[in-house]
């Protein structure tokens, strides 16, 4: 077993960093120093790509489409539909007033009817950096990220910042790496610290990519649980060796 945010930066061949983990179920953030996880500098938000499916199905069900044609969005159309219409915004205030910057983007359905969005492209995806347009008090995830760089000791937060990677499928949206880069050097002002954040195009499997490097190293090798092993102790064995 590996800590997620860890594999992540694995992908990146980096031991030393912070995790921006937007996934499907959930979201965190983990500061990882030489391999090791903080406690102290991981956070979870529950707003992920499920719940972000369910809100871009009530948002759409508030605007001018045909309610019959918004019956036939099962979860596999949603999280399509999701995919390729959706982004995040850089200004969502100004985006929201401004009725000539909701750049209409239409979907075919499996049924053959055509659904139209406007604002709900950007309205989507913006509960990751605003939780509580969900009802949720959690800060956003650009927050949760520079808590958890607070967290670093000194004399590591210097190699952390420089490492900042993004992974998961939510993280996949058109905006969102620049949207992080922004509101973290929204919260850094006044410090002299310019933030970047590493977005591979591959950042939807980072966590996968990571676990495969991971165990193939020479130094993982000892830590394996066999086949025999799990036959001769059985399912409790996995406290004891991991």
């Amino acid at each position: 077993m590996a800590n997620t945010g860890f594999l992540s930066l694995c992908a990146h061949g980096r031991v030393t960093g912070l995790a921006v983990e937007a996934g499907a179920g959930v979201s965190h953030v983990t500061s990882v120093c030489l391999g090791q996880t903080l406690r102290k500098g991981t956070h979870r938000l529950g707003v992920a790509g499920e719940l972000l499916s369910t809100h871009l199905h009530r948002l759409l069900l508030e605007s001018p489409n045909e309610p019959a044609a918004l019956q036939a969005l099962t979860k596999k159309t949603l999280s399509q539909l999701k995919k390729q219409c959706c982004y995040v915004s850089l200004d969502y205030e100004g985006d929201l007033h401004d009725q000539g910057s909701h750049h209409p983007a239409r979907f075919r359905m499996p049924d053959g009817h055509w659904i139209t969005l406007g604002k709900e492209r950007f309205c989507c995806p913006e509960p990751l950096f605003q939780p509580k347009l969900l009802q949720h008090s959690c800060p956003g995830l650009h927050q949760l990220a520079w808590q958890s760089l607070q967290a670093v000791p000194s004399h590591a937060r210097r190699d952390v910042l420089g490492n900042i990677v993004l992974s998961g499928g939510s993280s996949m949206f058109p905006g969102f790496p620049e949207r992080m880069c922004l509101g973290l050097n929204l919260l850094s002002q006044g410090t002299g610290v310019q933030i970047e954040v590493l977005a591979s195009p591959e950042r939807g499997t980072a966590a996968w990519v990571g676990g495969s490097m991971a165990a193939s190293l020479t130094s993982f090798q000892s830590a394996w649980m066999t086949k025999g092993e799990y036959q001769e102790h059985g399912t409790e064995y996995v406290h004891t060796k991991f």
